[in-house]
């Protein structure tokens, strides 16, 4: 089975204002090789917002596109990291960027097949690499060209919400909803473009709590888990 993952970059960062807390990047590597030993093929993608606000620098006058551009970069660094705590615990990882960063390898849709094939983690950074995308268009993108079977996003909350319920403890959580209803409740789990390629195309994901016991890994074997859009 292979599955394309997708880690919150705000959750990297825990409590901290920004950046990485290395206890959550330590813990998240152990998640990763827990989910390696059920011998599932692994794809991985990560958010940005632990790095860089976007958003504040727009309204402070920082151009719209090169503010996106910063974002991108920004999983570069989260995902260079990653890898270091990976390969402590033996976890052969291979970080691919579409940009030509010249101290990750240059991604390619065939070499990206082969590594995960091949056992390897494999680590995408820096999502489309275009303005006014996001790290979720980029995450469907990928988990099409590499034939993912299913994908994860693995955040701080456990289920998708009608609001988000970090400030609403009222949000009406749902188990399993269609991309339709995703649409039609304009429910903010993902970006648009994201949940209509994916619609578009019948892949199904799970969304699940990073900091919960075992998620990670049940939602891997297909256990009852967090929410499921199809």
């Amino acid at each position: 089975m292979k599955i394309l993952l997708k880690i919150s970059g705000e959750a990297l960062k825990w409590n901290k204002d920004f950046g990485i807390d290395d206890v959550v990047a330590k813990n998240v590597a152990s998640m990763i090789k827990e989910i390696k030993n059920t011998w599932v093929r692994l794809a991985i993608v990560i958010g940005w917002w632990n790095i860089y606000r976007w958003w504040n620098l727009i309204q402070a006058w920082v151009e719209a596109a090169d503010s996106h551009n910063l974002s991108m970069l920004s999983t570069v660094f989260n995902w260079v990291v990653l890898k270091n705590f990976l390969e402590q615990i033996w976890i052969e990882t291979v970080v691919m960027d579409p940009n030509g960063v010249k101290f990750v390898e240059t991604y390619s849709k065939e070499n990206a097949k082969k590594y995960i094939d091949e056992g390897k983690v494999v680590i995408f950074t820096g999502w489309t690499w275009n303005p006014y995308f996001t790290t979720d268009t980029g995450w469907v993108l990928r988990a099409l060209e590499i034939g993912a079977d299913f994908m994860i996003k693995a955040t701080r909350v456990d289920w998708v919400y009608d609001s988000d319920p970090e400030k609403n403890p009222s949000a009406k959580m749902f188990e399993e909803i269609s991309y339709s209803e995703v649409l039609e409740k304009d429910l903010k789990v993902m970006d648009l473009t994201a949940i209509v390629l994916a619609k578009e195309n019948n892949l199904k994901v799970r969304v699940v709590n990073l900091f919960k016991d075992k998620a990670l890994l049940n939602a891997v074997k297909w256990k009852k888990e967090g929410s499921i859009i199809s």
